[in-house]
């Protein structure tokens, strides 16, 4: 796994969080941010600019708080940029993207580890200890499986853009959100509530990835999704509201649907197609699917959907929408 740079304060010294950040890290605080730098052969401000970029805060020029890897991390991503590869403005980019990407992954590995100790009624004075000890067994195992999954996914991402258009694609856009969640989580216990984002997490990426599309992002009460074709965005929102019905601690769901030009970007996607899509999704009834005129079209001549028109529908910076209502065919 590439370096890490510290992101806690230097203000206060605490040798157990040292000994812990070294079990993590797996290996020993050598270097300051201005030796690191030197042996990588850029400026510090260089050095500091790819480390913000990571998502890791400044450290005072006298902390030895760096490692070797650290080292070996910079050199990569100045070779990077020696090479070709990528000029300073995509290097800083993807940087950008593995920061948000691995702190949101190690947030969430973070928090698990913590309820297991918890679980298992470890105390708070050997919290650290048992960290270390965990460390030492699952950072190995963990960084193996990340890289898998980065190459499984690159290998998926690369398959599907090698011969599109750089920028703008043609795709379904998904919106499905809970209806009143807002209020209902000012109403239930916040373990409970964690409960249920999880359920409607774990269980709309199932649904979404399992009939072909992509999860773009979740949002906690949302989830923004993409496919390839009309009938396979049609089949994802149909399925997200069978799936979650069941539950009854679950609020009711609305999709919207849109087909058109879609501006893909460092994993996120933007544009009228987006947005026309989280509007429908506010408009959407509880339980029920609204699809534009462009994806409706894409589903005439289906026998696995029916189309109602909706009443048309005004939406602010987008005019008159005149959506139809999604259904399975034979279904009222």
């Amino acid at each position: 796994m590439p370096g890490v740079w510290c992101n806690v304060p230097m203000t206060v010294e605490d040798p157990e969080i040292d000994l812990l950040t070294e079990a993590f890290l797996r290996q020993p605080a050598r270097y300051t941010s201005h030796q690191v730098a030197a042996m990588a052969g850029v400026p510090v401000y260089r050095a500091r600019r790819y480390w913000r970029a990571l998502g890791f805060a400044n450290v005072a020029d006298e902390a030895v708080v760096f490692t070797d890897a650290d080292v070996e991390a910079l050199r990569t991503l100045v070779s990077l940029v020696g090479d070709g590869c990528y000029d300073e403005e995509h290097m800083l980019l993807v940087t950008r993207a593995l920061g948000r990407a691995t702190a949101a992954l190690a947030e969430s590995q973070a928090e698990l580890g913590a309820e297991t100790l918890d679980q298992a009624g470890v105390p708070l004075s050997a919290r650290p200890t048992a960290w270390r000890a965990r460390a030492d067994r699952v950072v190995p195992s963990l960084e193996q499986l990340l890289v898998y999954t980065w190459r499984r996914q690159l290998a998926s991402a690369a398959g599907r853009i090698v011969d599109q258009e750089v920028g703008t694609v043609r795709l379904a856009v998904g919106f499905a959100d809970m209806v009143g969640f807002t209020r209902m989580s000012r109403q239930i216990p916040e373990k409970e509530l964690a409960g249920l984002v999880e359920r409607f997490e774990g269980r709309s990426a199932d649904v979404v990835t399992s009939s072909g599309g992509r999860v773009v992002k979740t949002l906690g009460d949302s989830v923004l999704f993409v496919a390839d074709s009309a009938a396979v965005a049609a089949e994802i929102a149909l399925r997200l509201i069978q799936v979650h019905a069941p539950d009854r601690a679950m609020p009711d769901l609305r999709v919207g649907l849109a087909l058109g030009p879609v501006i893909s970007r460092m994993g996120d996607v933007f544009g009228t197609t987006v947005n026309l899509a989280s509007r429908l999704t506010s408009l959407a009834p509880a339980g029920g699917v609204l699809a534009d005129p462009e994806l409706a079209g894409g589903l005439v001549g289906s026998a696995a959907f029916a189309l109602t028109p909706a009443e048309p529908m005004t939406a602010k910076g987008l005019g008159e929408l005149r959506p139809s209502l999604l259904r399975r065919a034979g279904r009222p």
